[in-house]
């Protein structure tokens, strides 16, 4: 990439958006760029007037797309119809903008909660579109899968560079909470040091069984700034720790209730659903291109985010 050019990325203050202000903080290359990181303040990304005004504004050469309606497992249930909307609307704004524009390049995020519910593992970036994803997040699933087939679409007809990246599961600090509507680990790590500050159990929905793989936001920042200025191909690309690293729900809990000195008991509610029981990712295509990249070990990870939460359990979003 050439010095002068203007990154814009969206969803900036979100968990990923502030692990990527980190990396480019201390990247030499960011040095003649300039980089900016959207919040929702910087207007509504459903809203295609707000978009239009946002790019004439900003004027981005490269453009990071993170924004997206998201949720737990329970939430996605809950609001089939709203992810499937906003996400599709929010997408299609931001690829139509770029595309009007002249942006030289666009990374759009997805997630393996999209690939196929009935599928072999592991899953690879070959298999997206091999089968109906799991119901539970039907809505956003689609809306996601739209990106890839619209980055095809918009480089065969405009010759646009268009790309996406599929991180398996993000946590980190700057995360959301919120134990109804958060993922895994922040709605764990919630609900540890709200039993620890009252002297109860903790309950973990579910079974504890399932199995994730789990990835640290700074290094999914990293990830992606080399996707935005290294990889060259349309097709996705899953941004993953390997198989080897894949770790059971219930030992998640077990790493929290150890960083956060918790000395109650773990309970598990099999009462609630477990969602899908793996999603084994494949990092093979990654590999590939960056053989040697070392992630942040999961112990390692959750302890910094149990230590951020802690540190900013007033201010932080829950």
């Amino acid at each position: 990439m050439a010095s002068g050019n203007v990154v814009m990325v969206t969803g900036g203050t979100g968990l990923v958006g502030r692990g990527m202000q980190k990396v480019v903080s201390e990247d030499p290359q960011a040095k003649d760029e300039t980089w900016i990181f959207l919040s929702s303040k910087d207007g509504d990304l459903v809203d295609r007037k707000a978009v239009d005004a946002i790019f004439e504004k900003h004027k981005p050469t490269h453009v990071i797309h993170l924004a997206a309606r998201v949720g737990g497992l329970f939430h996605n249930m809950a609001k089939k119809v709203e992810f499937y909307r906003e996400n599709t609307i929010m997408n299609d704004n931001i690829m139509e903008c770029c595309r009007i524009h002249g942006v030289k390049k666009l990374v759009s995020c997805l997630s393996t909660c999209i690939f196929p519910d009935k599928t072999s593992y592991p899953i690879d970036e070959t298999m997206l579109h091999n089968g109906p994803p799991h119901p539970s997040n039907l809505g956003y699933s689609i809306a996601k899968r739209m990106v890839d087939c619209m980055n095809h679409c918009y480089n065969e007809q405009y010759g646009c560079q268009f790309t996406s990246i599929i991180p398996t599961n993000v946590y980190g600090p700057h995360d959301n909470f919120n134990i109804q509507d958060g993922h895994v680990i922040p709605g764990l790590i919630h609900k540890c040091y709200v039993a620890k500050e009252k002297g109860e159990d903790m309950m973990l929905w579910g079974t504890g069984k399932p199995m994730r793989q789990f990835i640290f936001s700074e290094d999914l920042a990293a990830l992606t700034v080399w996707v935005l200025r290294e990889y060259q191909e349309i097709d996705p690309i899953i941004l993953s720790v390997g198989e080897e690293d894949e770790v059971p729900i219930h030992d998640v809990a077990k790493m929290i209730t150890e960083s956060m000195d918790f000395k109650g008991k773990l309970v598990c509610d099999t009462t609630k659903s477990d969602g899908q029981f793996k999603k084994t990712a494949s990092n093979t295509k990654l590999r590939k291109y960056k053989p040697d990249y070392k992630f942040k070990p999961i112990q390692d990870g959750i302890k910094e985010s149990v230590d951020w939460f802690v540190k900013n359990y007033e201010t932080a979003r829950k």
